[in-house]
């Protein structure tokens, strides 16, 4: 019986195992899918359909500049250990590459695009199930083709940031302070890189919160309404300095704003230096962690 690819895809998204093994299964079960489902089983290979339901909130965050295209991607897996594997890690690197060189406008373009060895990145994602042993899953990524991109990644892959710079200035003349500023991001994590952003809603809610705390304060509350309102616009100035990049005290030399500092360097390059944008990535950030209750797990195996 011939085996066509319909069948072969069939099969691939039932089991989640690759393409060749499918085809193999299909080929030795003339055809017959149950079996070839089996016969996957039997070799330990369908198993990849199982770990494709487990919770992947380990892996690593990565960043890179990548033929001139900045780039920074999330890839997740069930532990921390395989995320210092050197086959995951090669994977991370690939799937960059591929974000570089394809420029993807979703994660389904991603996932469908050419990983650069005759498999697809969905494809190869499920080789690395298989090769690894664990649930793995590209989840999110960025990048920037114009400007000048800088990369940092913290703590082995536990932050991956991208910081994009319009420059007039070198690449390698605006490296250290587009890593600065990369090192701030994973370190404060600020919710807006310059005031400019913070929209009207945010500031209206913290100048409810600032009037609400005032009026509950019996020293503050017997105040004139313009002086309460003078105490609120010194406030926000002090949620600027917090939440955003720009307005925050530069973490390497507190005498100065990353805005002071960011001119500062301009000035001694002889050349303009403006953020206009970046992307922070923390893996697992956002997806809920199984908890582990090991007594329980150990009852669960005595009572089989």
């Amino acid at each position: 019986m011939a085996i066509t690819a319909k069948d072969v895809q069939a099969l691939r998204e039932m089991t989640g195992v690759g393409m060749m093994d499918c085809k193999k299964a299909l080929t030795e079960a003339e055809g017959n899918m149950d079996k070839a489902v089996e016969l996957l089983r039997e070799r330990g290979l369908a198993a990849s359909q199982k770990k494709a339901g487990r919770i992947a909130a380990e892996g690593m965050a990565y960043a890179a500049v990548v033929d001139g295209v900045g780039v920074v991607v999330e890839v997740n897996a069930e532990t921390d250990f395989v995320g210092k594997n050197e086959k995951f890690v090669d994977f991370v690197k690939g799937v960059a590459a591929v974000v570089a060189k394809v420029q993807p406008a979703d994660l389904e373009a991603l996932m469908a695009a050419d990983f650069g060895n005759g498999r697809t990145v969905q494809e190869e994602q499920q080789e690395m199930v298989l090769v690894i042993g664990e649930n793995i899953k590209v989840r999110r990524f960025a990048f920037y083709v114009d400007g000048v991109s800088v990369p940092y990644i913290h703590a082995g892959g536990k932050i991956g940031v991208l910081v994009n710079l319009d420059t007039d200035l070198a690449p390698e003349q605006v490296a250290e302070v587009g890593k600065d500023m990369a090192m701030q991001i994973a370190a404060l994590n600020p919710r807006f890189l310059d005031k400019s952003e913070v929209d009207d809603a945010t500031l209206e809610e913290e100048k409810k919160i600032l009037l609400v705390q005032m009026e509950n304060d019996p020293k503050m509350a017997a105040k004139p309404d313009k002086v309460k309102q003078g105490i609120v616009t010194g406030k926000l100035r002090k949620f600027y300095e917090e939440n955003c990049l720009l307005q925050q005290e530069f973490v390497k030399d507190n005498s100065m704003s990353v805005e002071q500092y960011v001119a500062k360097v301009a000035k001694e390059q002889g050349g303009s230096i403006k953020l206009k944008a970046a992307v922070r990535f923390e893996k697992g950030e956002g997806i809920e962690k199984k908890q582990e209750n090991f007594a329980e797990e150990i009852a669960k195996q005595l009572a089989k």
